[in-house]
């Protein structure tokens, strides 16, 4: 097991509260129903198993896993689990979703379909949650796996996110950097162009309790000495709480270069949803699904503000 202190800093929190009720969505590989059971085991999730029963218990057996203990749903495929785990959500017989080992774009294409019951005037995103030995505190990233090339607005509520979820840490004033290949703002990349107009808006106060700076490259964000040697002068660069990446691709290979070379351990939610959702890799080791149902229990418990689609403050 990797050493992941603050990530484990947030586990020990988490069981301060009551385990969620969370339908787990397909767990049919190794990995995802080791980390059910030692999500239940660590009373962060009451699971309700949602998957083809005979195909589950099979699996199980080879492992040596018990399972009776459990509440089923039984379905005879990963669409079918999919579509379950959000009617059982909408209809609050759940109060959280965790993907199994179904693929993310069956798993969101089920929760983010008009009429599933999940979708709030916020845009949902995923929001990874790294603990980089080589950096000094817990690193946000978000999107990485949800949207795959978001617009201004799209990125704004991914900012919005963010900070809700770093608020949720007990960071209060996060510091954002808006990561793109270049500093200097041009129209040859749109990336420049969104982080300098996200900047503006935490200027307008459209987006609020944050530290922001953009477009920045990612040594830049994450060090102060590559920003002074470029003549950056900034208070986010090499503090930063939250990086947000200007596309799903980026924002994907990131996190997992610093999870497969740098020896980052990575939890992973979706925001903006009905419910908390605990969103991993089907590679993800269950001590990544762990820390991830560690991150969903504290999410459920931060009272967000009525959520202003506008993007306005209130008069």
């Amino acid at each position: 097991m990797k050493s992941a202190p603050r990530l484990h800093v947030l586990l020990n929190q988490a069981k301060a509260h009551p385990p969620l009720r969370t339908a787990v969505v397909h767990p049919c590989q190794d990995y995802a129903l080791q980390g059910m059971l030692e999500a239940s085991s660590e009373k962060l999730i009451e699971p309700v198993i949602v998957a083809p029963r005979s195909k589950l218990e099979k699996l199980a057996s080879s492992y040596g896993m018990d399972l009776s203990a459990f509440e089923w749903v039984d379905v005879p495929h990963s669409h079918a689990a999919a579509d379950k785990g959000v009617e059982l959500a909408r209809d609050r017989k759940v109060d959280a979703l965790m993907k199994g080992s179904l693929h993310t774009e069956e798993f969101m294409e089920a929760l983010m379909r008009s009429g599933s019951g999940m979708r709030t005037a916020r845009r949902m995103s995923h929001i990874f949650a790294l603990d980089v030995p080589a950096y000094p505190k817990l690193l946000l990233l978000s999107d990485g796996g949800v949207n795959i090339q978001p617009d201004l607005a799209q990125k704004a509520d991914i900012v919005r996110n963010a900070i809700e979820l770093a608020q949720t840490l007990g960071i209060e004033k996060p510091k954002i950097a808006i990561l793109s290949a270049v500093e200097l703002v041009t129209q040859k990349l749109q990336a420049t162009i969104d982080a300098a107009a996200l900047c503006k808006m935490v200027d307008r106060r459209q987006i609020t309790n944050c530290i922001i700076d953009g477009p920045l490259a990612f040594d830049n964000a994450i060090s102060n000495q590559a920003a002074q040697r470029k003549g950056i002068q900034s208070s986010v660069s090499g503090d930063a709480d939250i990086l947000i990446a200007p596309d799903i691709e980026s924002g994907n290979l990131l996190a997992k270069q610093l999870e497969y070379l740098a020896g980052a351990t990575a939890a992973g939610v979706v925001a903006g949803a009905a419910v908390p959702v605990i969103l991993t890799s089907r590679s993800d080791s269950p001590e990544s699904r762990v820390y991830s149902c560690a991150l969903a229990l504290l999410q459920s418990h931060f009272e967000r503000p009525t959520p202003n689609p506008c993007g306005f403050p209130k008069e």
